[in-house]
């Protein structure tokens, strides 16, 4: 069992102690526990495997949780989770899935009317049986139908798993396949390589040292732990169902034909039927092999992916712009090499200074200022911004205008020690302000102009009909008083669709007011997504590429930010978070 299925059992043990009005402190120590699991480097499998005394030592692992881990490790169930289950309903957690049911009304509907399914919501729903319940009624009613109708439609791509999920299984497979003294190449491929936000399966492609051990690495792969099934398999490629439920598959390639290979398994299909294309138009046959002369048949001596795309006379095209027009099958972003044109650079991860967007104990995130401070500088930065919750989003633990002073003194008195130390290295004062449903700001003028960093979100009325969310949205950006937009959509992959806006609206209004728009790198929702980064750069709108961090291990989430930046072309002039210190606050001060 993976970490990321560990976690993600987790995090349904902690929704059902809600539901069950448990201890908020041992919810809590679940929910800190997937977090801290999600983000781990090293497999619990392998740390168990060694010596699961250790896992103690991994902090907010605890004594409870570590039996738990070695539970579903060794055994592949949790009995607790079991129990769980059996005295609730799984259905309890596919009601948690729908947009505007939390645990606290999920529990008064299980309690007062035994509803434990969606089926049944949607049978007490039609009787108005809901509707006499309190705080519910018809309003309530036809928000909880519509999130039922949502519900179905995402349940449609569902089969398809986040990119972060995704990619912690590939890099785990990856790296037990490193351990064979077999191997020489190892890389994954298809839309991870490329970076797209949800995934249908894993790709693998290897090269052996040896012609005579293609077999032998196959055999060796069918050892690996997490497969639950063999679906395929020859001398060459084999197909298998990991316990994660996802597919993998693994090809071994001679080693003359890796980068031809690298470029076809790669993809995306249009991309490498519009480069075959370029390539007959040349002359030469590109296929999976390599590149060859379309009348010797002679292989061309062009065995990287950076040759190939240069005997076409192209520039290299990263692999998360290689797309096509869906109505003419032409590349979008592939150019000829022409002189005196600057090639395309695409944003790098090593070109962020800081994260603007993070949360600390003092909402409803584990780590402290301090904590979150010095993981940031541990990664290179030169700057954060704090930018925990305002009292809208109670459930947050939001913060008043009290506890902001407060937090402003301590976040003051933590700079003026890195000043004395001889530090460089800089907390931004923020908040996530809520907008509220009028436009309206849930802090006043006089609290906002003392923060370095505003960042304006919606987590509430998602409902609205487009033209009033996108006059509650621009209402709120002509105020001035804020430096970015929180996740502008609302979306969550998989589970909840974006909210009805019109972001050219949007866009249009935050050139003029000189608001950054929010990439936020939080895996489930990657908002805004690539096609509206490509059209923030159009606009000239900067995109702001930040973590929504919630913990220390959630900094790391940059990563898929990063990933979603580039598919949307934007490079490191378009993003405010690669500013020195004293530009971005010359864009934050409007100067």
């Amino acid at each position: 069992m993976d970490n990321v299925e560990i976690a993600n059992i987790f995090n349904k043990i902690a929704d059902l102690l809600e539901i069950k009005d448990e201890n908020p402190f041992r919810i809590r120590s679940y929910r800190n526990a997937a977090d801290v699991i999600e983000n781990l480097t090293l497999t619990l499998s392998s740390i168990v495997e060694r010596d699961d005394a250790t896992l103690e030592e991994i902090p907010g692992i605890g004594k409870a949780i570590h039996a738990k881990i070695v539970e579903l490790i060794r055994t592949g169930n949790l009995l607790f989770f079991d129990e769980l289950l059996a005295e609730l309903s799984p259905g309890l957690l596919q009601m948690l899935e729908l947009t505007g049911l939390g645990t606290k009304k999920v529990r008064l509907l299980y309690n007062s009317q035994g509803i434990d399914s969606i089926e049944k919501l949607e049978a007490n729903l039609a009787s108005g049986k809901v509707q006499e319940l309190p705080g519910m009624g018809e309003k309530s009613a036809a928000k909880i139908t519509k999130s039922i109708e949502n519900y179905r439609i995402l349940k449609k791509t569902s089969d398809r798993f986040g990119v972060a999920k995704a990619r912690k299984i590939a890099l785990e497979a990856q790296k037990y396949l490193l351990t064979s003294a077999l191997l020489d190449k190892v890389q994954i491929v298809g839309s991870l390589r490329r970076w797209q936000e949800t995934i249908g399966n894993i790709d693998i492609i290897a090269t052996t040292k040896k012609s005579t051990e293609p077999l032998k690495v196959i055999n060796f792969f069918h050892d690996y732990q997490s497969i639950k099934k063999i679906l395929t398999s020859s001398e060459t490629k084999t197909t298998v169902l990991l316990t994660s439920e996802i597919k993998v598959t693994l090809r071994i390639l001679a080693k003359d034909s890796f980068g031809s290979a690298l470029l076809y398994y790669t993809g995306s299909k249009g991309h490498n039927l519009w480069l075959s294309r370029r390539a007959k138009q040349g002359g030469l046959r590109l296929e999976k092999s390599g590149l060859f002369d379309g009348k010797t048949n002679e292989r061309i001596n062009a065995n990287t992916e950076e040759e190939i795309f240069t005997t076409l006379g192209l520039e290299f095209t990263p692999p998360e712009l290689r797309q096509v027009s869906p109505e003419s099958g032409e590349a979008l972003y592939s150019r000829e090499i022409k002189k005196g044109i600057k090639p395309l650079r695409l944003i790098e991860t090593s070109d962020i200074l800081g994260d603007l967007h993070m949360h600390s104990t003092y909402s409803d995130g584990s780590a402290r200022i301090i904590e979150m401070a010095e993981a940031a500088r541990l990664r290179g930065y030169s700057y954060v911004a704090i930018t925990d919750h305002s009292r809208a989003v109670g459930i947050a633990h939001g913060l008043s205008e009290k506890r902001l002073l407060i937090q402003i003194q301590e976040i003051d008195e933590l700079n003026k020690r890195y000043k004395e130390e001889g530090i460089d290295f800089r907390i931004l004062k923020g908040t996530e302000v809520d907008i509220l449903a009028s436009g309206a700001l849930d802090f006043p003028p006089s609290v906002l102009e003392n923060l370095d960093c505003v960042i304006g979100a919606v987590h509430s009325g998602l409902d609205m009909p487009i033209e009033v969310m996108t006059n509650r949205v621009v209402s709120a950006i002509e105020t001035g008083l804020i430096n970015i937009l929180a996740h502008p959509t609302g979306r969550i992959i998989n589970r909840r669709l974006p909210y009805a806006i019109d972001i050219g609206a949007v866009m249009s209004a935050a050139k003029k007011h000189r608001v950054a728009l929010e990439l936020n790198s939080y895996p489930d929702r990657l908002d805004l997504k690539d096609t509206f980064c490509r059209q923030a750069k159009e606009a000239g709108v900067l995109v702001a590429v930040s973590t929504d961090s919630h913990s220390v291990l959630g900094l790391g989430n940059m990563a898929y930010g990063i990933g979603t930046a580039r598919r949307g072309g934007l490079g490191k002039e378009d993003i405010i978070n690669t500013l020195t210190l004293e530009k971005l606050l010359g864009f934050l001060n409007r100067d």
